[in-house]
């Protein structure tokens, strides 16, 4: 199994923008698709984006779809989350999350990062 790490969370204004990291060890990250899920008070657990193992699929869901934008770069072992035009809505934990296959919204892989937290001030 690989360990992951977030990093980046913070406060920030609407409309402002946050890059998350998720760092990885134990496992080169370059084998593993991996992907971010959010938390947000009061609610479950909501798919954000996805990238293959490759960097080359990526898929988002409708909610951030135009604003955020994740990437990878192999060589470091991390993934970031680009989250631009950030909304109150926005606020929540984000997860960091692997797996040696493709990411669906609802079939996360077994690997969690501890999760940064995220606050967007209206």
């Amino acid at each position: 199994q690989v360990q992951l790490v977030e990093s980046g969370g913070g406060l920030v204004q609407a409309g402002g923008s946050l890059r998350l990291s998720c760092a990885a060890s134990g496992d080169p990250l370059s084998k593993y698709d991996v992907a971010w899920y959010r938390r947000a008070p009061g609610k479950g657990r909501e798919f954000v984006a996805t990238i293959s193992w490759s960097g080359h699929v990526t898929d988002y869901s409708d909610p951030v779809k135009g604003r955020f934008t994740i990437s990878r770069d192999n060589a470091k072992n991390t993934v970031y989350l680009q989250m631009n035009s950030m909304k109150p809505e926005d606020t929540a934990i984000y997860y960091c999350n692997a797996a040696l296959r493709p990411i669906i919204a609802d079939f996360p892989g077994d690997d969690w990062g501890q999760g940064t937290q995220v606050t967007v001030s209206s």
